[in-house]
């Protein structure tokens, strides 16, 4: 047997001995907010997996990953698609600064943070865009002066995700207002539980709020929780929007397959009907297949930029696959709610399951894929720019 297939074996019999029923299928994911109770099969499986460091199954060991290799990650995703296991641990930790601090954090800011992230004992929130600076972020205004060992911050975030549960933050702000708007931001961490710090939620068209208003008056920020060089923080902020798109684009996931039973082939016997094992329309069973071919396709092409990505650090072709990726995502939420017919409008109601109005509030939610983590505009500019060569 060779060393990966015995790795696969060995893996599946891990998740078979330590995966409960609890953490599969659709449900709850731990995002490491202190403020969230976890369900009791998700707390469990968020322990085991930590243990193993099978959270970060290809971060350095020294702070808990797995130590793994792309290869082996791949083969341990595919193994927990195959039984449907949920991710033990998301959120901005394990997709945006948690990688950024293995690139750009100090020793100490690795051995501080790191581990936390890893287990899932906290949750961070992005401060990033404001009123007057969201697709042009280098406009913000939030400004941080330097008092020797700390920063005091003043001003406005807006489109704060998880601000209301979040214990932490990455924010740029200002430290240099008088040097170039792309110059003098800083990249700094902050507390959220602090005096200088207010939170207020803003209600989605879905009926959900995972956005706020986040205002900052003296807030705090520690010397030691500035990450890169002071008036240099735009090349790091640049680089966790990388690993941000990578995330949303599913180059994070893209070893990982579809959950059984939880696809639009399923979907469309159970509301449409089937025959024979195939969907009754014909033209519905076209839909159906050509979006499963073009998730296929797109699931292939992010393991090909992951093998063949020699540096492990994201460029500029990010920004292709959170193009594409974001618009597949919205392909999908709509033809499954059309496929659910006058099922997949409702939004409460006891004649709507749980099932139909989770995808419901998840085809609204989709509108904004082509906005956050910049817009659609943004991403063909980049690709234009960085990718392609063509002229500014």
């Amino acid at each position: 047997m060779s060393g990966l297939a015995e790795f696969r074996s060995d893996v599946r019999g891990w998740l078979g001995e330590n995966c409960p029923e609890g953490a599969k299928g659709p449900g709850q994911i731990a995002i490491g907010s202190t403020k969230i109770e976890l369900e009791p099969d998700v707390a469990l499986w968020l322990e085991r997996c930590s243990e193993k460091g099978f959270t970060a199954p290809t971060w350095p060991t020294e702070f808990g990953g797995g130590g793994l290799s792309s290869a082996q990650a791949k083969v341990f995703y595919e193994e927990m698609g195959n039984i449907g296991a949920r991710m033990p641990l998301g959120g901005m930790g394990m997709t945006m600064i948690g990688p950024t601090l293995l690139e750009y954090g100090t020793q100490a800011q690795k051995e501080r943070h790191m581990p936390k992230i890893i287990r899932g004992d906290v949750q961070w929130c992005q401060g990033y865009s404001e009123p007057n600076a969201g697709s042009d972020l280098a406009a913000l205004n939030s400004k941080a002066d330097d008092k020797g060992d700390h920063f005091v911050i003043n001003g406005q975030k807006v489109w704060t995700s998880g601000a209301a549960t979040a214990d932490w933050m990455f924010a740029l702000v200002r430290t240099d207002p008088d040097a170039p708007k792309h110059e003098g931001i800083s990249f700094v961490l902050l507390t959220m539980d602090q005096p200088g710090v207010t939170v207020k939620p803003i209600k989605l068209i879905s009926g959900s709020s995972p956005f706020g208003e986040t205002f900052f008056d003296d807030a705090i920020a520690d010397k030691d929780n500035l990450v890169g060089e002071l008036n240099k923080g735009w090349s790091v902020g640049k680089r966790l929007l990388q690993y941000e798109r990578s995330g949303i684009g599913g180059l994070n996931g893209g070893a990982r397959p579809a959950q059984p039973g939880s696809g639009l082939v399923e979907i469309a016997k159970n509301y449409i009907g089937e025959h024979d094992g195939k969907i009754d329309d014909t033209a519905i069973r076209e839909k159906v297949t050509t979006l499963n071919m073009n998730r296929a396709a797109f699931r292939l092409t992010a393991q090909r930029a992951n093998a063949e990505n020699k540096s492990g650090t994201p460029g500029a072709a990010t920004s292709i696959f959170k193009l594409y990726g974001a618009a597949l995502q919205q392909d999908g939420a709509e033809l499954k709610r059309e496929l659910m017919g006058f099922k997949g409008l409702g939004v409460s109601g006891n004649e709507f399951s749980e099932m139909e109005i989770t995808s419901v509030e998840e085809w609204l939610h989709t509108k904004a894929t082509t906005i956050y983590g910049g817009s659609n505009e943004i991403q063909a500019n980049i690709i234009s720019k960085r990718v392609l060569g063509l002229p500014e």
